[in-house]
């Protein structure tokens, strides 16, 4: 499987953002749309209804609230747990929590895990991870920790995005504590700490999606 480090995503990101004019708000919501297609395959084809996504307040997150949006617009059981703040959340990630937000869909946001949330982890037949993408370089503390320690005991059949939370996107360390997931829905290309490391273990069966970064622009930095 080819695969690329975090330093090379997000270069492919802001060049097709900033020199070629995609927004990176349509990255995003290809991005969402992309996971929640593959969940609502893993729904119909297990009679699973029941998800809970849980959210950060990077960019994860925006991918999480759009992942959110289109499962509900399914007509599947959607919980949204948020670990912070509106205030935490910028650019396209507080625009994709303000849409749905606006749709009339509720988000539970909290800074301190409690047994309600662990409750509502606990019920779930699906769960989101949208806690931290390739961008975390640091070991992770509350709440983060206690709540990736939640998702972990749950049963449900947990699907991480981008990349499992507390697993380093280019070496596949673990930042303390990482989400053991079935499934990583992955952009653009295989990042390279999920092929070795605590990420091999952490990231279950991998599927990369197209975002929509130009094929051309691809190549020349990623080869």
């Amino acid at each position: 499987m080819k695969s690329t480090t975090a330093k090379r995503i997000q270069r492919l990101d802001d060049i097709a953002t900033n020199r070629y004019g995609i927004p990176s708000v349509c990255l995003m919501e290809n991005a969402g749309r992309l996971v929640a297609e593959e969940i609502i395959k893993y729904c119909d084809r297990t009679g699973k209804s029941s998800i809970c996504v849980v959210c950060g307040v990077g960019n994860n997150a925006g991918d999480g609230f759009v992942i959110a949006r289109y499962l509900k617009e399914s007509d599947l059981k959607v919980s949204v747990l948020h670990v912070g703040s509106a205030g935490d959340l910028k650019k396209d990630a507080l625009i994709n929590y303000t849409i749905f937000k606006k749709l009339g869909n509720k988000v539970d946001s909290f800074k301190k895990l409690n047994a309600t949330h662990a409750a509502v982890l606990k019920k779930a037949d699906v769960i989101v991870d949208a806690l931290f993408g390739v961008g975390l370089n640091r070991e992770i503390g509350p709440p983060f920790k206690e709540v990736i320690e939640a998702i972990n005991k749950a049963q449900g059949y947990v699907v991480s995005v981008d990349v499992p939370s507390g697993i380093d996107a280019t070496t596949g360390i673990m930042y303390g504590i990482a989400v053991k997931a079935k499934k990583t829905v992955t952009f653009t290309l295989a990042k390279a700490g999920l092929l070795k490391g605590f990420g091999k273990k952490c990231a279950g069966t991998i599927k990369v999606v197209d975002i929509g970064i130009p094929k051309a622009l691809i190549k020349r930095i990623c080869g």
